[in-house]
This record gives structure tokens, sequence and C-alpha cells, in this order.
């Protein structure tokens, strides 16, 4: 089972399916007109962490196993796609249940990649999707406030917070606007989390340009205004799918040779997914057992019996202590033997506060 999932949306043929297969490195449909993706693509992405690769070299021949990411990749979204113009409105809901949204813009010409729309405006895009989610939010907002507002009208307090709530989300909808842009506090956010509103999901802007554009255009340019304009916290990064996809393919110890001939750096699609993790506030924290070396996924602030809860369920009921040790301090040491030698393993109770990198054994009463 993924750790998290991050939808990737955006106009027809802007790249989202080469994006795709880049990132997965599984063959999907991409071709040259819009709407080709009929059904939803998933695929599952192990979260790269050079640290697990070195606890596996320092620790043989236990193999390693990564935290993952699952990957959606949906229709595209054309303009009136919340009317059922084309096919992108019905396979929205497939993203609903994503953590994150990964927002394709493209920003490249190409006599041979057909536009879904005669504009050739990346900005205009960027606001027909926008637009395009806000009204499909809007219409999730309209049928919960209408079901809720009777509730409210037969005296049910509970029913009229969450009302409240809903007519300022509706308001700011029917402008265009996110979901997220509207202030709500702790209990108001809980009130509207069973919608899964996709403007209340946390996006990474990926403006796809081609090889040209790597080293900057007007486009990306006019993009990353507009981006920081309506979103200022937004994440946003450069990319060329197509390149990406083509270095995907690639045997492994022919990758960096390639991109060193295009003198490119690695990692782009490693720091798609570290961004993604960043947005939702994830952490690492790995556990050694006999059989293998793992990576774990918190929340950042996640209490040690919750992270003993990601290992088993049992752990977090029955969690009594946890033996720990950061990641750098195991690897000066060189062993766990060594860390305890040195005083650098510590037992922590039920409030120590899991940090990023940390080495943890759990002691349980199961």
């Amino acid at each position: 089972m993924a750790n998290i999932s991050i939808g990737i949306i955006g106009m027809p043929n802007v790249g989202k399916s080469t994006l795709f297969r880049a990132l997965t490195a599984i063959a999907v449909p991409a071709e040259n007109y819009p709407f080709c993706t009929i059904d939803p693509n998933v695929g599952v992405v192990q979260v790269p962490d050079e640290r697990l690769d070195r606890l596996v070299e320092m620790l043989p021949p236990r193999p390693g196993v990564a935290p993952v990411v699952e990957f959606v990749d949906i229709a595209g979204l054309a303009k009136g796609a919340s009317r059922g113009e084309g096919l992108g409105n019905k396979f929205l809901h497939h993203v609903r249940e994503a953590d994150a949204l990964a927002h394709v813009v493209r920003a490249f010409e190409s006599e041979g990649v057909a536009r879904a729309v005669a504009s050739v405006d990346p900005v205009e895009d960027l606001d027909i999707v926008d637009m395009e989610l806000a009204l499909s939010d809007l219409e999730v907002v309209l049928r919960r406030q209408e079901k809720v507002a009777r509730e409210a009208r037969s005296g049910d307090k509970a029913a009229a917070r969450e009302e409240a709530v809903l007519g300022r989300l509706a308001a700011r909808l029917d402008r265009g606007e996110p979901a997220r842009s509207e202030a709500l506090n702790d209990e108001e956010r809980a009130l509207i989390r069973p919608l899964n509103l996709l403007t209340q999901k946390p996006v990474l802007y990926v403006v796809n340009v081609d090889e040209d554009g790597l080293g900057g255009s007007a486009d990306e340019v006019r993009v990353r205004a507009a981006i920081a304009e309506r979103d200022p916290d937004a994440e946003c990064m450069v990319i060329c799918a197509e390149l990406e996809a083509e270095i995907a393919e690639l045997p492994v110890e022919e990758r960096d040779e390639y991109l060193a001939a295009l003198e490119l750096e690695a990692g782009t699609l490693d720091r798609l997914i570290q961004i993604g993790y960043r947005l939702l506030g994830l952490e690492t924290f790995f556990t050694i057992g006999e059989e293998e070396v793992r990576g774990w996924t918190v929340q950042v602030g996640a209490f040690a019996p919750e992270a003993a809860g990601k290992v088993h369920t049992d752990f977090e009921r029955g969690f009594i202590r946890a033996e720990t040790v950061h990641y750098d301090d195991f690897v000066r040491a060189g062993s766990i033997k060594d860390a305890r030698e040195q005083g650098l393993l510590r037992f922590e109770g039920k409030d120590y506060v899991v940090q990023d990198g940390d080495i943890l054994f759990f002691r349980t009463a199961t």
C-alpha cells in the first residue's frame, strides 16, 4: 500500500502521461491527441533516499525496503469539464482520494504535439484547470450544504456550524478561488475533510518545457509569475518530461553518462517526490530487522507510539519505549554495537517526537 498518493492533472496534451511514464517507468499511452488517457494510470514508485541505500551497504545481507508513492494519471481536463465536457470530470473522482496534486502546465510549442484548445497561452491553460477544479468542488459543497441545511433547521447545532463553513467555501469556489485560500481553523478543516475537496489539497505545479527551455523561457517566467500571484506558497518546478521519460528508459548504468553529455543534473524526478513529501509535512524513520532495513513515513511531529503503529498496529497499543539513534550518529559509529558503546543509543518514551532520520527499535508489550 502506498504511503502517499499524488494525482497528476492538467489540460490534455501537456505531458501528464509522459511525466507519469518517466516517474514510474511504465509504458503508458502518450499519443498525440486529446483524451488519450481513458482509464486512470496508476503506478507505485519507491521514495528515493540515499540514507536507506547507505544503511543497506552497512548492514549486508539485509535488503532495503523503501516507502512508496502512488501516482495517478487521469484524463486531461478540458474547459467545461465540470459540466461534462470532454472526459476529465468523469475521472476526477480518481484523484479525490489523492493526498496532493501535481498540476502539469505546458510551456513549449511543438508542431508534432497538438493542443487541446486553440490558445497557445500556458497561463490560460492554468486558469482553465483551476476553474474546473473549483467548479467541481462547488458541486460537491452545494450537495453537502443542501443536506446539512435540513439538519440545521431541525435544531442540530453541529450541522449549523458545518452549514456556515460550507457557505463560506461555496462563495469562495463560486469566484473560482481554491478552498485552501479560505482561512479555516482545525475544527472547520475536520468538518470538510470527508469531502476530499480537490482545491483543498496541496499542489505542486510542474512546468513542462522542451529541452531548449530548460535554460529558461518567456513562457516559464509568465507561468511562474501567475502561480506566485494566485498561490504565493505553492511549490513549482520546471522539467522536460519528454527528456525525463527518455532517461528513465535507459539502463541504470547509462543514465549518468547521458545526463553528463547533456550537462544536466540527475534527480529531477527524485526532487518531485521529495517536494511531495514536504508539501504534506512528511518525514522518514528507519527500522533495522534481521531480514530487512526499512524506511517508514510519518507526519512531522508524530510521537513514538504512532511511528510504532506504522510497523504494526499492535505495536502502537503495546508501546513501552523506543531505543533510538539518529542516522548520522549511526553512520559515524559504524554499527549498532559501537553506537551503543558510545552512548549514542537512548531510550525514549511515549512523548518522544520522532525526528527525520531516526533509527528506531521498539519495545512493546505484545
